[in-house]
């Protein structure tokens, strides 16, 4: 059988054990013949093919980021960017094809499943919000990077008495914060899913700085929003999924806070590199079972599914329920766990 596969969407540390795990299963027990779509749906839609052996992925399994290259492309917002999708999967006689992304790279997955493409989900994002799984491979990953920062900076942060503001990713969800804010031991955790008091966060900063310490960490996601206010984007310009630059609520936070308080406060803004280097050996698991689920799927039949972890235990789920509802930080986490050692916001 001749098998696709592609990484779409923000890269993510893990991608190559899938792509290895693919690879290597198809070719030794199924017999198959893998190829690579380099840059995502656009590599896709244009054709750009890369050929795939066991060989060739024997040593990418601790490698951060992807060896297909990705991109944000969308067939869909493309003109003629789903007919091209087809035409290259028939000249290439691609009998199936295996996605690797986030819900916008799984959209277009679960569409062309729909329009009869076989055509099988693995769920990727370090932002940890698709549904139905319980946790995503990157995650894990990003959120040790996320905590590693945090300790680094809690030591600065107590030799010059200061507030340090942390941004980590997180658009729609507070995972990367609420985790990496628990395990760094943060004064305040700000995510999307509670809008944040400016002023009643510096007012327990000041507490805080009152009691037994001159020193705080903040961590901030970047979608994290005040009460009465929006998100901070860095630009209005969309990406071919509508989605604007977010960025620029850790540098609102520390002015706000500096000025409400009087206390020294820096920001440290993480950025890419949450998403790059060696995946954890959590990650490289997952991401491996994943993969083989996966290639195990196309050879059972199955079209439109995607790999889910549930229970411990790998199993098969409609691409559309990944996709259809953003899982959010558990309310009970946030608030038995992280306020129980943090200060609330809000």
């Amino acid at each position: 059988m001749r098998v696709g596969i592609l990484t779409g969407g923000g890269d993510c540390p893990g991608l190559n054990a899938v792509i290895r795990a693919v690879v290597t299963k198809g070719e030794r027990q199924y017999g198959d013949e893998v190829v690579g779509f380099r840059n995502g749906w656009a590599g896709v839609m244009e054709g750009d093919v890369m050929p795939l052996d066991a060989e060739r992925c024997r040593d990418i399994l601790p490698l951060g980021g992807t060896i297909l290259g990705t991109s944000r492309a969308n067939p869909y917002a493309t003109e003629g960017g789903a007919q091209a999708v087809r035409a290259t999967l028939q000249r290439e006689r691609v009998e199936a094809l295996i996605a690797v992304g986030g819900d916008d790279t799984l959209s277009v997955a679960g569409q062309l499943a729909a329009e009869g493409v076989i055509v099988l989900g693995v769920p990727k994002t370090i932002d940890n919000d698709l549904g139905v799984t319980e946790v995503t491979f990157g995650f894990h990953t990003a959120v040790q990077t996320a905590t590693e920062a945090i300790d680094r900076l809690r030591t600065t942060a107590e030799s010059h008495h200061r507030v340090m503001v942390v941004e980590v990713m997180g658009r729609d969800t507070g995972w990367i914060a609420t985790y990496a804010g628990i395990a760094g031991g943060a004064t305040e955790i700000l995510i999307p899913e509670e809008p944040f008091d400016i002023a009643a966060v510096s007012e327990r900063l000041r507490a805080h700085h009152g009691r037994d310490t001159s020193s705080s960490v903040v961590v901030v996601a970047e979608g994290a929003r005040p009460v009465d206010g929006d998100i901070v984007v860095q630009s209005d310009q969309r990406d071919a999924f509508g989605h604007v630059r977010l960025g620029g609520v850790g540098r609102l936070v520390a002015d706000e806070i500096e000025a409400r308080t009087g206390f020294e406060t820096r920001l440290t803004v993480l950025g890419h590199v949450q998403r790059g280097g060696t995946p954890t050996a959590f990650d490289r698991v997952l991401a491996t079972r994943f993969g083989i689920a996966a290639i195990d799927a196309v050879h059972d039949g199955h079209s439109g599914m995607a790999a889910v972890l549930q229970a411990g235990q790998i199993r098969l789920a409609p691409i559309a329920d990944l996709t259809t509802e953003t899982k959010v930080v558990d309310r009970t986490l946030y608030e038995t766990v992280a306020g129980a050692l943090v200060s609330l916001p809000g």
